[in-house]
């Protein structure tokens, strides 16, 4: 193995966002030596995209708040298919880690007597969310990237991991490549943290970054480790539909949160129109009571826009569907309606928004302050992942530790908008500190060097493709994502995905085909290439996993079987590899939860 760029750390990271860092700088302060691997640069990560807010029960906007309301909420968005014990330990834990966030730089919005600034969201019960304008992502991550530079972590930028690397057992590192230079890296490892995000990229239109692709979750899973929830796909209700230019960009909650509206071309308030029952004692019954609640009046109940995003966004399609949508296939979002309310609304819409007023001024022309957007739902967060441990974050194969998005359980069928920042905190520091308890007691792996030569050549078989009958790599991920948007999007029938399995076959046959010219220096097309296996086994584990859920729950909407089944509502839907190369689906009934924690339920209901 001496052609190979060789590194051996205690704990290796893959992923530099929110989770990946965190998960750094704890293993860092256990001791142990720390290698970070990201895809893209360093402070590039999709967490910068996170914009209303981040989750905790602080209690500073209203202080009838607290870790069980912040529970309940959470278990009651994730229709009760959530890992419970993590559920429990973010609610409980994200307060200190905003605190502990403060303490390291980062500035929030304050209220005026200097406290942390909450905001209201969809699915919360208070204002909870703490925020700096809409750029909270940006904030968090450069506060933990300016705390991880001063830790002993060993960072390499701009490196792709190709395969996990075992030994019996145990994981026992990976094997990279360098994407400007095209040279394979490999490194061992005592423990691994995959922190690697979403799956967005599987869909056409998506408010994800390029770099989502399901790595982490096709590394883990064809190293052996299972997946679990992988129907659970989020359509976030507010992505840009016009112009051209910022389609698929997101708009953020906060804009909801900060008064925003939805109408349908008739001007119409739809979301009055369909509030579920066990959410109607706590939602507004009409626009002003729903003014009073986003300007912070205690006593009045939310605006409908605030329910959970799987409602908001399947309602938006309903309007599209009866004919009722803007001009381009979506609805309005208007806050600057806000005007008839507020004598300095445009100052307030810039204050508050200040991101999202700047972006779509000048990428798209459009003045927030004086006229709405045309928005409906995109492809925005992957519930599902690698089935973890819910006090260690480890997956099924030993010192294998996941992360954030990549990670499955919190949010169970469907993320409460905020609580992606604080899991990102608070199980990126819990995956960190297992990982160096582990990675202790299991010094760095040893890989088979053949089963890394035969990795290593596989992965640059695209070179050595020409003739006819070759495709391009492009063309291949292009019709991919097409054929997910249209089959396996935000409404699901039987027959449609049976026709996505039958396409994936065919997408697979053509990949294995796929021709690269050129050679290993700064070729995109090669990267793409390798990304293609990728998005084609996180596909199929959508698509089997949909299929076996013959019910519509969270983000899983199947039109042939529109209501929840109480047979569904006791286990998760996990995907294994078989020693065939075959994707088994299996149901795995979740543990009883907690008489206390029932209870918590049951009060704050």
């Amino acid at each position: 193995m001496a052609e190979y760029e060789t590194h051996s750390y205690d704990v290796l990271v893959i992923g530099a966002g929110g989770a990946g860092l965190r998960a750094a700088i704890e293993a860092a302060n256990a001791g142990v030596s720390v290698g970070l691997v990201c895809k893209s640069l360093l402070g590039k990560a999709h967490t910068v995209m996170a914009e209303g807010g981040i989750a905790a029960a602080l209690a500073n906007t209203d202080d009838r708040d607290s870790w069980q309301t912040h529970f309940a909420d959470t278990m009651r968005g994730g229709q009760y298919l959530n890992n419970w014990r993590m559920v429990e330990h973010h609610a409980r834990e994200a307060p200190e880690r905003v605190r502990e966030l403060e303490a390291w730089g980062a500035v929030f919005d304050r209220t005026p007597d200097g406290r942390i600034l909450q905001r209201n969201f969809g699915g919360h019960k208070y204002p909870r969310l703490a925020h700096v304008g809409d750029r909270t992502g940006l904030e968090i991550l450069r506060t933990l990237q300016d705390h991880v530079i001063h830790q002993q972590v060993d960072v390499n930028m701009e490196c792709t991991i190709v395969s996990l690397l075992r030994e019996g057992d145990r994981i026992a590192g990976a094997l990279a490549y360098d994407r400007e230079r095209g040279r394979f890296k490999l490194f061992m490892a005592g423990a691994v943290v995959l922190a690697t995000g979403g799956t967005g990229r599987a869909y056409r239109i998506t408010s994800n970054s390029w770099e989502y692709t399901g790595d982490g979750q096709s590394l883990a899973y064809n190293a052996g480790a299972a997946l679990q929830d992988m129907e659970f796909v989020q359509f976030h209700p507010t992505g840009m539909v016009w112009p051209p230019s910022v389609r698929g960009i997101l708009v953020t909650e906060g804009v909801r949160g900060e008064g925003g509206i939805l109408v349908n071309n008739q001007g119409h308030r739809f979301m009055f129109d369909d509030i579920p029952e066990n959410y109607r004692s706590q939602t507004a019954d009409n626009e002003e009571e729903g003014w009073r609640y986003t300007q912070g009046d205690k006593s009045a109940r939310r605006p409908p826009e605030l329910l959970t995003r799987d409602h908001v966004a399947r309602c938006i399609m309903r309007e599209v569907r009866e004919g009722r949508g803007s001009p381009h296939g979506g609805v309005f979002l208007d806050i600057s309606w806000i005007r008839t309310k507020l004598p300095d609304a445009e100052a307030h819409i810039k204050r508050k928004l200040p991101g999202m007023y700047h972006q779509f001024k000048q990428l798209a022309d459009i003045d927030i302050t004086k006229e709405p957007m045309e928005v409906g739902p995109t492809t925005h967060y992957a519930m599902g992942g690698i089935r973890v441990d819910g006090d260690t974050q480890m997956s099924t194969i030993p010192g294998l530790f996941a992360a954030g998005e990549c990670a499955a359980g919190l949010h169970g069928a469907n993320r409460l908008g905020g609580n992606s920042l604080s899991d990102l905190l608070v199980f990126g520091k819990r995956a960190g500190e297992h990982a160096a308890i582990f990675a202790k007691e299991h010094p760095p792996g040893a890989p088979d060097p053949e089963s890394v030569d035969a990795i290593a050549n596989h992965a640059l078989e695209p070179f050595g493709r020409h003739g006819e009958g070759a495709d391009g790599p492009y063309q291949v991920q292009h019709d991919l994502q097409g054929m997910m948007q249209e089959l396996v999007g935000i409404v699901r029938r039987e027959d449609e995905m049976r026709k996505a399995l039958d396409g994936l076959a065919g997408l697979r046959a053509r990949a294995a085909r796929v021709a690269v010219p050129g050679n290993r220096e700064y070729n995109p097309g090669w990267h793409t290439a390798l990304d293609l296996a990728n998005l084609l086994a996180i596909s199929e584990a959508i698509t089997r996993s949909a299929l076996e859920r013959k019910e519509s729950r969270g983000g899983h909407f199947r039109d042939d079987y529109p209501a929840k089944d109480p047979a569904y509502a006791h286990f998760n839907i996990v995907v294994t590899r078989g020693s065939n190369g075959e994707m088994n689906v299996t149901r795995v009934p979740f543990p009883e939860i907690r008489d206390d924690l029932k209870q918590i339920i049951e009060e704050e209901t």
